[in-house]
């Protein structure tokens, strides 16, 4: 659990941002609607977040979110 708190403290405010709206279900352009950047930078975003929190997909990575009860 330490290990997973560390990683997710590693990622940056823009990168928490874009896991939050991810794991909550939205797609790469509506979580790009929804912090006024593009898809492109989305998907950049969203790369960072899955090496850093070592997810191997979208749905591990749901999990470790559930693990960090993420309120989103």
């Amino acid at each position: 659990m330490r290990a997973l708190q560390d990683r997710h403290a590693s990622l940056s405010c823009r990168e928490q941002e874009v896991m939050a709206l991810v794991v909550s279900g939205l797609l790469n352009k509506q979580v790009g609607f929804e912090l006024g950047i593009s898809e492109i930078t989305v998907k950049a975003h969203r790369g960072q977040v899955m090496r850093k929190m070592k997810a191997r997909s979208l749905p591990d990575l749901v999990n470790m979110a559930a693990r960090l009860n993420y309120a989103h």
